[in-house]
């Protein structure tokens, strides 16, 4: 059996967005780790939740799956989920099953916060 190879830095960019700092892969078993990351940021009181994953190594289809289970639960907890640091590989993947049209993607953390979300 596989272990997670995923870390997640939770950390508060502005009193009501909260940066996931993502490090290693996303597979299926990461999921105690971005929702344990994801009850963190809730509790920090932020209404925004801002994926960073600029220290992405591997995402696979069940990562996908996890992303989306995180955006479903933010979605009914009236919170918003964005994005920044994507690769190419990953924006297109993004882009293919229009997880771009759910989650404000954005090119940096800078780009984020400027968008106020």
């Amino acid at each position: 059996m596989s272990k997670p190879n995923l870390t997640i830095q939770v950390r508060t960019a502005t009193p009501t967005t909260a940066i996931l700092d993502i490090h290693g892969e996303v597979t299926g078993f990461g999921e105690n780790a971005l929702m344990d990351a994801y009850t963190q940021a809730s509790g920090l009181g932020a209404r925004t939740i801002c994926l960073n994953f600029t220290d992405l190594e591997y995402m696979n289809s069940s990562g996908i799956g996890l992303v989306v289970t995180l955006l479903i639960r933010i979605q009914r907890q009236k919170q918003r989920l964005s994005a920044f640091g994507l690769s190419e590989h990953y924006m297109q993947i993004f882009e293919l099953t229009r997880l771009n049209e759910a989650i404000g993607i954005y090119t940096s953390e800078a780009d984020v916060i400027r968008a106020g979300v």
